[in-house]
């Protein structure tokens, strides 16, 4: 019986079926005593199969988004969100947004729970299967850019397509050259009304010139980007500054 434990789990590792040579040796011995039918042990081991399968690619999805740091919906303190973002809060969390390739944009000052809820949607979109891809705005113009020198620009462009969700976080706080903005908007530009983008911004649209210095691109821009798009109003009082006076108020 071990030769042929031995020789099914070397099929089970060439056919790449994890979740099924663990503990197979205690479950073939199981199925003896309970005197299982073939059936039944057959469906047994894979259903545990696709369970630890859909496991391993929630967890890969959520790795491959590169998130920063993890960020959790349920986390929110919806009573510390400004006004707008408490009232699409529920709309948003459904994840409608990104089956119908709409836009979110969450616009506001800093500190307002801004990233904390775009990386919040980004773990549930992963969660329910969906491919999610996370950069600040910065970071992702040099990967533009490094590809553009490389000349393969529309590979990146091709692998992007694949995204079901791209979070570009901290619009704003960089300004780019003209090169930069360029790639930016023909960028965000093929996503648009095709697939969702989440974009978190310390500046309200008629400040985005300061960091495009385009008014014509940066115009043709803002009006592809809120097309059919959430923009929600996230300028309010500091979340993170409410969260550290709690946080004191507890341990002393």
């Amino acid at each position: 019986m071990k030769e042929k434990i031995a020789e099914i789990k070397k099929y089970i590792s060439e056919l790449k079926i994890p979740g099924i040579n663990q503990g197979l040796k205690m479950k073939i011995e199981e199925a003896y005593k309970l005197d299982k039918s073939y059936e039944d042990f057959l469906l047994d081991i894979f259903a545990e199969a696709y369970v630890v399968r859909k496991e391993n690619g929630r967890k890969n999805r959520i790795r491959n988004a590169r998130f920063p740091y993890k960020k959790y919906l349920d986390e929110l303190k919806l009573e510390y969100l400004p006004e707008d973002g408490r009232k699409r809060f529920k709309e948003l969390k459904t994840l409608n947004f990104i089956a119908e390739g709409r836009n979110v944009i969450l616009a506001g000052n800093p500190g307002t729970g801004k990233t904390h809820m775009a990386i919040g949607l980004g773990i549930d979109a992963c969660n329910m299967g969906y491919k999610v891809y996370f950069a600040t705005v910065p970071s992702l113009i040099n990967e533009l850019k490094e590809s553009k020198s490389d000349k393969k620009l529309y590979t990146f462009e091709k692998r992007f397509e694949k995204y079901d969700l791209i979070i570009a976080d901290e619009l704003g706080y960089i300004s780019f050259d003209k090169e930069g903005s360029e790639l930016l908007f023909t960028f965000l530009s093929l996503r648009a009304e095709r697939k969702s983008t989440i974009i978190t911004t310390n500046l309200s649209f008629d400040r985005w010139n300061e960091v495009f210095n385009d008014a014509v691109l940066t115009a043709a821009l803002i009006d592809r980007l809120t097309h059919k798009s959430y923009v929600i109003n996230m300028n309010g009082n500091s979340y993170r500054m409410k969260e550290t006076k709690d946080w004191l108020e507890e341990n002393h």
